[in-house]
């Protein structure tokens, strides 16, 4: 594209208006899940249907009260699951507009950046190197453009495409194919770039017409989810079939089949531990929004749990540990050595140096470079010769791996070919075909802008011998201009995230291409290790596999590494058994993105193939924001694995007081509406209460934990069941002793679950403040909680209040001393039942911290 105007493309008036007529630019709706779905989901709840039927059999037998009463709870079972899905829903649609993509369009003569929806036929958009094509077009002006269709075409050799002014239509020529100027939605763009005008959108494109739908992948269960869901799947396995032996032990040994099915009923609904995936799915969708709230965007959810265990963050310099946004610093030429200051004249001795500095820069480009030398020379060269609208860039050599310097060659007004070089300072050097003493002391020269944490770039004119376009850059006869220096001041929030990362356990390694005096420089600003220097590209290719394994134990910076050695880097980190956490934003970055345990796309610069590869993206590129992911990641996984070791504990209790009264020949003392309303304070503190629990003051003082150590474990069970087995014991110890003394079976109920539901409440208070204090209680972040203990105690006082209520629910008036009793019985309980459970954690976690800390990161 030529340094002139960019053309002016649509209004927004008239956008808007094809926008009305056309449609967005969507092949399909996005899955949500609606009121319909998430009904039909709740039908086929094992705990609904029980429900219903326990509800139709009191009908039966002509008990109206308990069957409404039950068909009362299934509504409310109902309305509690529908809160939990639109709240997860809500969150998600939050996530959805971060992640849907976006798109670089021309309008009013401007390039602006919209979501992908919005593009109508007839505008102009932009598509470079690793972006995927928004919509069905033909090339207006096209730059080296190859692209990948073996999504249409099943051929995975990319195409070339060319530039077309032909009368915008629908494509009748088939696809595949080089050299067509046509383009088509969701296929990617491999190299080069082009201005593309649009031909149809959504369902009129061709990925359109076939029903394809790449917006929504239907993500497949994690190993996590599939590990509770078979967890969930044995549980009720168990209870099916202890429910069953209930039925005809009852049944044949007491006659009393109904009560029988009953009681089978109310332990079948106590065994089931149903919110366990229920809990996850919330704890991940809320979870993502609030890392998004820190500009942190979870593709997957798997990430999230994986976050907490990362012990290498690998970073790039640009934009993620600095700033991105490189201002020109120094100009050096022969004669002049120059501090650029915006808005200051510069001398005639380096004009020339940023006039050829410009035209080896592309206008529209996301180079930071390009864009430093552009706006300053805009501004400093205005009103001179130096500045050519009127030139025509006729061809492009991009920076390859075997020669890190990129050529424009234009024409200007006469008909004669200019050529315009930048690169690193080697590469340009070469293709001036400079002396080997002049070499050295331009290097001596680029060490000490480099030294100074400066990004230096050589720039070259060029001429051609016999005025045609060359094969390769070689073929031009260049003359060195100078040297070009950039500043990328590093961000404010770096020293300290780097020092909490390392406070963590955490390893910091920086890899960029910059020049390694340039690493080090901006590494020692930032606090990251440079004690054993820097290992450079270079270097790195000679290693073998033991070798690099051995060298990335020590070294913590990495120089002029190419995109595609960032996976030898990825590998040697995890032969060593390290969690890794990759940062990319490149086409040749999606190999290391995908094989970190981590891969983290930038949200601004990053091509969509590493935003697919990756399971986070950055959205404002600050390292900072890292640090806080890998926090929040471990406060969820913290507060996720107290839910797990609550729903184990609260399931015992409510199991055994559904079936060892009648093995041990007592009245019934759960019936199904004593486990539904148990339900009903269990289901909201899941996903209200510890979700949404305060983290540990601790959480980025330890180490990260074992990557093989997961959220559901035999630890973990076996502490659930040592605080249940305690609340089991206390009621039923209040139970059987109640009975015996003398007090009638609903007296003996009523104490026994108002004990039940006064340590459900212990549990999770319990579970909930591990770590952080019991005071936690007592500030906002535990409101959920109170509401909840508000909510069981009026529910209670009510059915004990209301003389039809204690007849539905068999309950009878205990005396005050009785109740005094058996609270205190219940409270000491869970007290020994957590101290017990929390005891054995304690001796675990210094086991662990001890091997922990002969790993400590130096």
């Amino acid at each position: 594209m030529s340094q002139a105007e960019l053309p002016q493309g649509l209004s927004d008036d008239e956008a808007g208006r094809r926008l009305s007529t056309h449609g967005p630019n969507e092949i399909e709706d996005r899955e949500r899940h609606g009121l319909a779905s998430t009904l039909r989901g709740v039908a086929t709840e094992p705990m609904f249907l029980l429900l219903l039927v326990a509800a139709a059999i009191y009908l039966v037998l002509g008990d109206l009260g308990e069957g409404l009463l039950l068909a009362f709870f299934a509504v409310v079972t109902v309305g509690l699951v529908i809160f939990q899905e639109r709240r997860s829903e809500h969150a998600l649609d939050a996530l959805r507009g971060l992640a849907s993509p976006h798109v670089r369009v021309v309008r009013g003569g401007q390039v602006r950046r919209i979501a992908a929806r919005e593009l109508v036929p007839g505008d102009l958009f932009l598509v470079g190197e690793g972006e995927r094509v928004a919509a069905d077009g033909i090339a207006r002006e096209a730059g080296g453009l190859a692209v990948d269709e073996s999504l249409l075409t099943g051929e995975s050799v990319p195409v070339r495409k060319r530039a077309s002014q032909q009368a915008a239509g629908a494509s009748a020529e088939p696809i595949g194919g080089d050299d067509t100027p046509h383009v088509y939605a969701s296929t990617l763009a491999v190299s080069g770039h082009a201005l593309v005008e649009v031909l149809a959108t959504g369902r009129g494109t061709r990925v359109g017409r076939i029903g394809a739908s790449l917006a929504d992948i239907e993500t497949a269960p994690t190993p996590l989810q599939r590990h509770l869901r078979r967890l969930v799947q044995v549980f009720g396995a168990v209870a099916v079939l202890t429910s069953a032996a209930l039925v005809a032990w009852y049944g044949l040994q007491r006659g009393d089949w109904m009560q029988g099915v009953l009681s089978a009923i109310a332990l079948g609904m106590a065994m089931l531990p149903e919110e366990f995936p229920m809990t996850l799915t919330v704890f991940l969708a809320l979870g993502a929004w609030r890392l998004a709230r820190i500009k942190v965007l979870a593709r997957r959810p798997a990430v999230i749990e994986a976050l907490g265990a990362a012990t290498v963050l690998c970073v790039d310099k640009t934009g993620t540990l600095t700033e991105n946004r490189m201002r020109l610093a120094r100009l050096v030429t022969d004669g002049a050595d120059i501090v650029a200051k915006p808005g200051a004249p510069l001398p005639e001795d380096v004009h020339r140096l940023l006039e050829f500095g410009m035209l080896a820069s592309r206008r529209g480009s996301i180079d930071p470079m390009d864009r430093a030398l552009l706006d300053h020379g805009d501004t400093a060269l205005a009103d001179t010769e130096h500045l050519h609208p009127d030139w025509q860039l006729t061809h492009e050599f991009p920076l390859s791996p075997e020669l890190l310097a990129m050529s424009h060659e234009w024409t200007d007004a006469a008909g004669v070919h200019r050529i315009a070089a930048k690169g690193a300072p080697e590469a340009v050097f070469d293709l001036c075909h400079l002396g080997p003493q002049r070499v050295q002391a331009l290097l001596v020269r680029v060490r000490l802008l480099a030294d100074q944490g400066l990004r230096v770039l050589a720039v070259a004119e060029g001429s051609s011998a016999d005025g045609a376009t060359a094969k390769q850059q070689h073929d031009y006869d260049f003359d060195l201009l100078g040297l070009v220096a950039f500043e990328d001041p590093l961000r404010e929030s770096v020293p300290a995230a780097v020092a909490q990362a390392r406070e963590a356990g955490i390893a910091v390694a920086m890899i960029t291409g910059d020049h390694a005096a340039t690493a080090l420089a901006i590494a020692r600003e930032a606090g990251i290790d440079i004690a054993a220097g820097t290992l450079t590209g270079a270097e790195l290719q000679r290693m073998d596999e033991a070798a690099l394994a051995d060298a990335v134990r020590r070294v913590r910076v990495f120089a002029r590494v190419l995109p595609e050695q960032k996976l030898r880097l990825v590998e040697a980190f995890r032969r060593n058994g390290e969690t890794v956490a990759m940062t990319g934003d490149g086409v040749n970055d999606a190999p290391a993105l995908k094989a970190a345990h981590i891969g983290i796309a930038m949200g601004v610069r990053g091509t969509d193939v590493a935003r697919e590869a990756a399971g986070l993206v950055l959205l404002d590129e600050d390292f900072g924001r890292i640090v806080g992911g890998v926090r929040m990641g471990r406060r969820i996984f913290d507060n996720l694995r107290k839910v797990m070791i609550y729903i184990t504990a609260i399931h015992v209790p409510i199991a055994g007081l559904a079936l060892l009264p009648l093995v041990f020949g007592l009245p019934p003392l759960m019936l199904p509406a004593h486990v539904v309303l148990t339900e009903m304070v269990i289901d909201p503190v899941c996903s209200l209460a510890f979700e949404g629990a305060p983290e540990d003051p601790r959480v980025m003082r330890r180490p990260p934990r074992r990557s093989d150590e997961g959220i559901v474990g035999w630890p973990m069970l076996w502490r659930g069941l040592a605080q249940g087995g305690s609340l089991l014991a206390a009621t039923m110890a209040i139970y059987v002793l109640a009975l015996q003394a003398g007090r009638d079976a609903d007296v003996a109920r009523t104490l026994a679950v108002i004990g039940l539901t006064l340590g459900n409440l212990l549990l999770v208070a319990v579970n909930a403040t591990v770590g952080v204090g019991w005071r936690t209680l007592f500030t906002a972040s535990a409101l959920a909680f109170w509401g909840v203990a508000a909510a069981a105690s009026v529910a209670l006082t009510v059915s004990l209040a209301v003389p039809a209520t204690r007849r539905l629910l068999h309950f009878g008036v205990p005396a005050i001393g009785d109740l005094a009793l058996s609270i205190a019985v219940v409270a000491v309980s869970v007290s020994l039942g957590a101290v017990l459970s929390f005891r054995a954690r304690l001796q675990r976690d210094q086991h662990q911290a001890n091997e922990d800390e002969q790993h400590r990161v130096p």
